[in-house]
């Protein structure tokens, strides 16, 4: 696809320098998936299919365009949406919205791709407004997630900038999900306009003795961000937890964000045990773990309510019941 000086096409090997050259051009050396700034390992992970990314290539092969498909969660299925970029002279070109479409397009092609996902920065609206073109629900809000030194180049944050998480499923796949009392209404509201059909019951259980807690754990120190997967959690759940917090508070991380299995009967005791622990709900990652996940997040101090803009009265009745959880959960906490 060619438009205007620049074509729209998948990633070759040779393009991984100008990939490189972008993230410096646009963040610098500060952006936290640090393997793109490293062009042999990029393209080793893309012919893994880690990323299916596609650019915007000028005539003469300079790269002024950047996106791609990515696997984040632990479900290799799913795949995340973003990365997105364009070179400063480009931006008032429609080569953002072209390098999406080539993408969704491309999800349809793949093999082993069941859902996708993206996450929206808050900062401005622009990619907020390419979500909802591309028929993705919005599901969660991942509060503070992005440190603003990674856009101090372009000067468009003051203080850290959340993201609207938004899924599209390809591959239906209809499952019973267990609801915490406490989220009743939230995730009535979140799955009552999703695009795949869930069962929702209530979570009664206990946390099972005959379990060991598994966590998967990923910290973006740079970013002041620890991302906690629970593969099972058992009856030591809390004593687990607590190792992976107080290594997180000595690398000075300030975000911690912990996805729960809604495919647990027993997730509201786990949901339980975090609330008083200053976790808060940020919403839900459809097909997460294959079963949906439950995000809950931990934050040191006050998030920053106030740069969070948001496109859809959707994403802003999920901030309001991210909100409301935050208040009542920080009580005790913040001074």
């Amino acid at each position: 696809m060619t438009e205007r000086g620049y074509k729209i096409d998948r990633f070759r090997s040779n393009d991984a320098a100008g990939v490189a050259r972008l993230f410096r051009e646009v963040y610098g050396e500060r952006y936290p998936v640090r393997i793109v700034y490293d062009p042999e390992e990029f393209t080793k992970a893309v012919g893994r299919q880690n990323y299916i990314p596609v650019v915007a290539r000028t005539l003469e092969g300079d790269i002024v365009g950047f996106s791609s498909f990515y696997r984040s969660a632990p479900n290799q299925k799913l795949y995340e949406m973003g990365l997105g970029m364009v070179s400063a002279e480009y931006r008032r070109t429609p080569v953002l919205g072209l390098m999406m479409r080539h993408l969704v397009k491309a999800a349809f092609t793949s093999p082993g791709f069941d859902a996708f996902f993206g996450e929206a920065v808050c900062n401005h609206l622009l990619t907020q407004k390419g979500t909802v073109v591309f028929k993705a629900v919005e599901t969660a809000v991942e509060v503070d997630l992005m440190p603003s030194e990674a856009y101090e180049k372009e000067e468009s944050a003051v203080g850290r900038v959340s993201t609207v998480v938004s899924t599209r499923t390809l591959v239906p796949r209809p499952h019973t999900i267990y609801v915490p009392e406490i989220y009743d209404d939230c995730l009535a509201y979140i799955y009552s306009a999703f695009d795949d059909s869930r069962d929702l019951k209530r979570s009664d259980e206990k946390l099972p003795f005959h379990r060991s807690t598994s966590l998967a754990v990923h910290v973006f120190e740079g970013a002041g961000v620890a991302r906690i997967s629970v593969n099972e959690a058992g009856s030591d759940y809390e004593t687990a937890l607590d190792s992976e917090e107080k290594e997180a508070r000595r690398k000075g991380i300030v975000v911690i964000q912990v996805w729960l299995n809604l495919a647990w009967p027993w997730v509201g005791a786990c949901v339980e045990m975090m609330r008083s622990r200053g976790y808060f709900f940020c919403g839900t990652f459809p097909r997460w773990f294959g079963d949906d996940g439950l995000l809950m997040a931990k934050i040191e101090g006050r998030p920053n309510w106030e740069g969070i803009n948001l496109y859809t009265d959707r994403a802003k009745q999920i901030l309001h019941f991210i909100k409301d959880d935050w208040e009542w959960t920080q009580r005790g906490f913040l001074r």
